[in-house]
C-alpha cells in the first residue's frame, strides 16, 4: 500500500479539494486544433520538454505512481486513442479513478471524414468513446 508524501494541500486547508494528475500526457500532434483555435502555439520550440516521448511507455507508468505517491485523487492519460494501451496499463497498475482525454485531432479526424461522407461520424465516435472505456476497465 503506497503512502503519500507531501500533500501540502491538506495542510493548508483543502481538506475537499481533488487532485485530477496530468502527469500522463504525450507530446502529441493531435493537440494542434485546440492550440490553434486558442492560438497557443508555442512561439518557438515545441512542449516536447515538458510531455513524454510518445514511443516511452515505462516512463508513464513512473509518472503515474510519482503523482500517486504524492496524492493524486485521478490520473489522466492524455491524449487517448494512441495511447490506449497506456490507458490499460495504468488501469492494471492503479485502481485511482482514472480519465482518458480524447483531444482536438482525435476529434477533428472523425469529424472531417463525416462530413466527407467517409465515415458515418456518429457510430465512428462511439465505437471510439467505447474503446477507451473498454481499455479503462479491468
Amino acid at each position: 500500500m503506497w503512502r503519500p508524501f507531501g500533500q501540502p494541500w491538506i495542510a493548508a486547508g483543502f481538506h475537499d479539494t481533488g487532485i485530477l494528475s496530468y502527469a500522463v500526457k504525450y507530446a502529441s500532434a493531435f493537440y494542434g486544433p485546440f492550440r490553434e483555435a486558442a492560438e497557443s502555439a508555442p512561439q518557438f520550440g515545441d512542449r516536447a520538454s515538458y510531455q513524454m516521448d510518445p514511443a516511452n511507455a515505462l516512463e508513464a507508468m513512473k509518472e503515474a505512481w510519482l503523482d500517486i505517491e504524492e496524492g493524486a485523487d485521478i490520473l489522466m492519460v492524455k491524449p487517448a486513442l494512441p495511447y490506449l494501451d497506456i490507458v490499460r496499463r495504468v488501469r492494471e497498475q492503479c485502481l485511482l479513478p482514472l480519465a482518458a482525454y480524447n483531444v482536438s485531432g482525435e476529434f477533428a479526424m472523425l469529424k472531417a471524414a463525416a462530413e466527407r461522407g467517409w465515415i458515418d461520424g456518429t457510430r465512428a465516435m462511439m465505437e471510439v468513446l467505447t474503446s477507451i472505456r473498454r481499455q479503462g476497465r479491468i
